[in-house]
């Protein structure tokens, strides 16, 4: 090894992954420490937590294509455009979850009285069938909380005892029986039998009763209402409860619950809408009677039983006498014309006309008679004369009759103009009715037409009130059951897996962590690469020696003096020390006049003592003449490693000795190693150390031995060390791992450069076995491991020490 290799300037202070491996693999009992409480706990949070069951149910809110529930049975009523009968889907998630619908839910299942029982680690749920009694109390209000433990005995007497009521407690004691009202501070309880209660049992049981508001709290806050998916509108009802019956229950009660609040809504809606018909059917009764009353008065003020058919009769009537006044002028015309015949001399001897359309028997039965006398008359004057007596006799006859026959046929047509006058009369009235008919007609259509708007209105109302009245008699709910209330049997919470692996993940992680900021947050030198940016010449690393005793965990024995190096031991502690020393023995060469080596640190508790005697041991070991003095007058460590003489370097410095010789003690075990120890403690230290006597004393002992070896006190604490150095050849500083700060090798390397101590090295001492990038596991462990226990002897102690290597 190079004592002079020059190291990186800069080190990474941040720990590496397989550092931090390696450190926990070395911390492995930390580990297994972690674990146990971690688990440990977690298996006492799952003892002591009460299991919870989650039941589910999946209820249909019955809906149409735009996803909005509708109540088939308000259908009917969709024609008045006055109801919504629709309700978003949405609405009614907000509607199964309402603190209203849960009071309910508690007040029919009793749910704000809690049973418990006790358990081996927690009180359980006492509930339907592990229930063996029910509870009623008198004289509470809704918002009161009380509470009392009930001991059942198998001759049905009851105790009852620690009540709380509203936070304040009670030491009474009451006694009674089974079905007993008994008046206790709570109020006037009685107590019931179950169907499961067993007589021949007895039964102690906790009873609690919460207000009403906190219980509906407590269960709304445990139940979850969502939809199945976007797209249906199926509901799914989450409920999580200690006991699987209640949970079950709680969800049977809450769908039963808002189904009847369903209807409830709907029949208010039913018995609102009949109470708008009856009330719009009595208005269009009283409106459709005034119009019924009016088209009466109207129709008998005119005589108008029928527009239509007045008007149809009209019309006939005038078309009637018309033909009538035609008839009778054909009539007239023919009467006039046949008498106009009669009268004329011309027509003398002429037939009549037969048929002539004068509609009279008398006049045409005349006329028939006259023509059959005129046919006679003629006959006659054919055979005779006109001078005969007898066609004379018919002509007066003739004459005569015709003479009637004109008479009657004035008398006809008197009578015709008579009736053509009436008929002319009559015909101007139809006509005067016919031309005010289309006023009448309009005036009772308008009327007619509001009595049939009002009675089409009135009978819709009568059957819309019977629809309403069938609504209400046969009520459809809201909801249909896809999926009953159901569950596992298994605990939905607390989840043991995730628990222990957590637990698990925890004990591990928290060893890690806390390694990991400790590393980090070290600002001593943990190790070899600590000192990789310092120039200063590095001549060895003595690891951190332990005594193991049997067991998880070890003591590591406190600052204990120890003489590690064994002749033949080729264990790592004596491999670190023959590699100090070989270092050592080529920076000093053979040169005898620079043999005087000064061992200091920056800090108390390095181990300059530990390593100046196991150096010199080491050294003695290959026959060099060694010497040690301890030059730390005031504490005397190296001085304890031989029992600490009276008489010392202090007695020599002080002239209570005169012979130096007098006060070097010989090892026992190493004839070539001696130690110069302090003897007394003086009282001024630094005084003595000016004397001449130490100047001649180094230059004596530094021609008669091979190794001075001067074990000085920290620098920074006395002067005694800087006193001491001026007359030593080296100087060798001691860098404690976990006791230096990593700040002073700034000054380390400061002291170095500036040469303020001659031929300056060091060793780090007290490294550990952490297998890490600041440990030594990478310089002494091969091949090292057979035949040699870490055990030492010194002396007549044999295997009295162990522990720590590194002391004062």
């Amino acid at each position: 090894m190079s004592i002079n290799q020059k190291r990186p300037t800069q080190t990474d202070d941040f720990i590496r992954v397989q550092d931090l491996l390696y450190l926990c693999l070395s911390k492995w009992k930390w580990f297994v420490l972690s674990l146990a409480v971690t688990v440990g706990i977690a298996v006492f949070y799952l003892l002591r937590t009460p299991p919870v069951y989650t039941q589910t149910a999946s209820v249909l809110i019955k809906d149409d294509s735009k996803g909005k529930s509708v109540s088939s049975d308000l259908e009917s009523f969709s024609e008045f455009g006055l109801f919504q009968s629709s309700t978003n889907v949405n609405n009614e998630l907000v509607a199964l979850q309402s603190p209203a619908v849960m009071t309910e839910v508690v007040r029919r299942l009793h749910l704000d009285m809690n049973y418990t029982v006790p358990g081996r680690f927690h009180r359980q749920v006492a509930y339907g069938p592990t229930l063996p009694v029910n509870v009623s109390i008198n004289g509470l209000s809704e918002n009161e909380s009380v509470g009392f433990t009930l001991q059942v005995q198998p001759d049905s007497t009851v105790r009852l005892s620690d009540f709380t009521r509203n936070g304040n407690e009670f030491d009474d004691e009451i006694s009674g029986r089974l079905s007993d009202t008994i008046t206790t501070p709570l109020g006037i309880l009685k107590i019931e039998t179950t169907p499961y209660y067993k007589s021949k049992e007895p039964y102690t049981l906790y009873v609690f009763r919460s207000s009403l508001h906190g219980t509906v709290g407590q269960y709304s806050s445990n139940l979850s209402v969502a939809l199945s998916s976007e797209k249906t509108s199926i509901v799914n009802l989450t409920f999580r409860d200690h006991s699987i019956q209640r949970a079950e229950d709680i969800l049977n009660t809450l769908i039963s619950v808002y189904n009847e609040n369903w209807v409830k809504d709907k029949n208010q809606i039913a018995v609102s809408t009949s109470m708008f018909i009856n009330e719009r059917l009595r208005v269009i009764e009283r409106e459709l009677g005034n119009v019924d009353e009016d088209i009466s008065s109207y129709k008998s003020e005119h005589l108008l039983p029928d527009v239509q058919a007045a008007s149809s009769m009209y019309m006939a009537q005038s078309n009637q006498t018309n033909a009538l006044i035609l008839t009778l002028n054909n009539q007239l015309y023919m009467t006039r014309y046949i008498r106009n015949y009669l009268t004329n001399d011309a027509n003398k001897n002429q037939l009549l006309p037969a048929n002539s359309g004068i509609e009279s028997a008398n006049i045409e039965s005349q006329i028939a008679e006259y023509n059959r006398q005129l046919l006679q008359r003629n006959s006659l004057v054919a055979n005779s004369s006109t001078q005969n007596p007898l066609v004379v006799d018919m002509d007066q006859a003739l004459t005569a009759m015709r003479h009637a026959i004109v008479q009657s046929i004035d008398n006809q047509i008197v009578t015709l103009n008579a009736q053509i006058e009436s008929l002319q009369r009559s015909e101007q009235q139809t006509t005067s009715r016919i031309a005010a008919n289309p006023t009448q007609a309009k005036y009772l259509l308008s009327v007619e037409r509001q009595q049939k708007v009002k009675e089409a209105l009135y009978l819709f109302l009568l059957q819309k009130r019977e629809e309403n009245e069938l609504s209400q008699a046969f009520t459809a709910y809201n909801t249909r059951i896809v999926t009953p209330p159901s569950g596992s049997m298994q605990p939905t919470a607390p989840v043991r897996k995730n628990i222990l692996l957590v637990a698990i993940a925890l004990g591990l992680l928290i060893p890690v962590v806390i390694i990991f900021l400790r590393e980090n947050m070290n600002t001593r030198i943990r190790g070899r690469k600590d000192l990789e940016g310092i120039t200063v010449p590095f001549i060895g690393e003595i690891p951190l020696f332990t005594h193991r005793k049997k067991g998880l965990f070890r003591n590591k024995a406190a600052d204990v003096k120890a003489i590690v190096v064994r002749e033949g031991c080729r264990d790592i502690i004596n491999e670190a020390f023959r590699v100090l020393r070989t270092n050592l023995e080529f920076m000093i060469g053979k040169d005898r006049k620079s043999n005087v080596i000064v061992i200091t640190s920056f800090n108390p508790g390095s181990g300059k003592s530990f390593l100046t005697m196991n150096i010199a041991v080491s050294l003695a070991i290959k026959e060099k003449k060694v010497l040690v003095i301890d030059g730390d007058l005031r504490h005397a460590s190296s001085s304890a490693y031989v029992n600490s003489p009276k008489l010392g370097l202090s007695d020599y410095l002080g002239g209570r000795v005169v012979r130096l010789a007098d006060v070097i003690v010989t090892d026992t075990n190493h004839k070539h190693l001696n130690i110069l120890p302090v003897g007394t403690i003086p009282p001024n230290p630094t005084e003595l150390l000016f004397d001449d006597r130490l100047k001649q004393t180094i230059d004596t002992v530094r021609e008669q031995y091979d190794y001075v070896l001067i074990d000085c006190p920290p620098i920074e604490l006395v002067a005694d060390t800087q006193i001491i150095e001026k007359l030593a050849d080296r100087t060798i500083f001691v860098i404690r791992a976990g006791l230096l700060e990593r700040s002073m090798l700034v000054e380390l390397e400061k002291i170095y450069d500036e040469k303020k101590y001659k031929n300056m090295s060091m060793i780090l001492n007290g490294t550990e076995e952490s297998g890490g990038r600041y440990g030594y596991r990478y310089g002494y462990r091969y091949g090292y491991h057979y035949g040699y226990g870490s055990g030492y002897h010194y002396g007549s102690d044999e295997k009295r020490r162990g522990g720590e290597m590194a002391g004062r």
